[in-house]
């Protein structure tokens, strides 16, 4: 019998929801979901964020030829893009970076979205930032180690369905899963504040 830990149990992401997630941590959490999810992938942000997201660069996590980029021109028309994607039921899972919170009308119209084609929807916010319709809240952040570059702190800070919780996590490149770490090996040094290896160095 597989003994299934508090982690397995909600990632992957719950499908046909839309989830949040923000920190430094936070495109290495979407990356290692998109790899999860295992289907296509449409990642949408605005034009004006600054840098920019490779494709190649996330073949660690998933196949890059499943990953569809589209760049908009305001965080109206991201919304409106990964709405569409997500009611199309073509995708596993829907990306959209934002620079500013949701009202609740636009994240409910996301949440309908993602029900419809039983996709997964992904918000990226800065911090202290959500849509209020998300089921799940998320802080992710990377954590010192002079061994493993993909040592992070992944935090639910909101969660509809279940209790709030902390993981420290690690991914692994053979497998291309993402492993809850023992407590022993949660003692690796230091929280870092800064994302210096997010999505392993190769994406910003």
């Amino acid at each position: 019998m597989v003994v299934m830990n508090a982690l397995d149990a909600i990632f992957p992401l719950r499908a046909g929801r839309t989830h949040d997630v923000s920190g430094p941590g936070a495109r290495f959490f979407a990356a290692a979901l998109m790899g999860a999810c295992g289907g296509d992938c449409l990642w949408v942000r605005a034009e004006f964020l600054p840098g920019m997201i490779n494709p190649v660069a996330l073949s660690a996590f998933a196949d890059p030829k499943k990953l569809l980029l589209a760049r908009t021109k305001d965080q109206t028309e991201t919304l409106a893009a990964a709405e569409e994607g997500l009611r199309s039921g073509a995708l596993a899972l829907v990306v959209l970076e934002l620079d500013r919170p949701l009202e609740l009308t636009p994240g409910r119209r996301l949440q309908l979205a993602a029900e419809a084609g039983h996709a997964t929807g992904l918000c990226l916010f800065p911090e202290a930032m959500g849509n209020p319709a998300a089921e799940t809240r998320w802080l992710c952040r990377p954590l010192f180690s002079p061994t493993d570059s993909t040592l992070q702190l992944w935090s639910i800070i909101k969660n509809k369905t279940g209790t709030n919780k902390s993981w420290t996590v690690r991914f692994d490149e053979e497998t291309h899963r993402i492993h809850m770490v023992s407590e022993t090996a949660e003692r690796a040094g230091p929280q870092k504040t800064s994302d210096r290896r997010s999505l392993r160095g190769h994406a910003s």
